[in-house]
């Protein structure tokens, strides 16, 4: 799949996949971006990508970001829209500084990295009941 992609310093290497077995590709930081302590920041990914129909762009932290700088995602996760590709649309990793002291990403250090993921959107077809329940909130733990 070829994927269009706009790197905003072109001297900050384009993302890649690290090993064959691979599926996320690594997302480099674009400048020092520091993060202050119990805060939430924005580390600007240095890239605008068009993500093709029927696909989405998931965003998720490297696995050793929280343990070697600290930082986590808010939210877990980021999602990357099909029609967020425009000029001003560059990828930024939200992150959540959960360290006593301020935590600096360096330039072109690898951040987070992004994997494309097949998605379906849907019609609702809108019931006034839905049949028996399963049990409710957390019945399978």
């Amino acid at each position: 799949m070829n994927i269009e992609i706009k790197r905003i310093d072109k001297e900050i290497p384009l993302p890649e996949y690290k090993t064959a077995g691979s599926v996320g590709f690594d997302i480099h930081c674009r400048q020092d971006t520091t993060i202050p302590a119990g805060k939430i920041g924005l580390v600007p990914g240095n890239i605008i990508v068009r993500t093709p129909p029927g696909y989405m762009l998931l965003l998720a932290l490297r696995s050793s970001t929280p343990k070697k700088k600290g930082l986590i995602k808010p939210h877990g996760i980021g999602v990357i829209d099909q029609d967020y590709s425009g000029e001003e649309d560059e990828i930024g990793v939200q992150v959540y500084n959960i360290t006593d002291g301020d935590v600096l990403v360096e330039r072109g250090e690898r951040i987070a990295q992004g994997i494309f993921v097949k998605i379906e959107t849907c019609a609702w077809e809108e019931k006034d009941q839905m049949g028996e329940s399963r049990g409710g909130f957390g019945s399978t733990g």
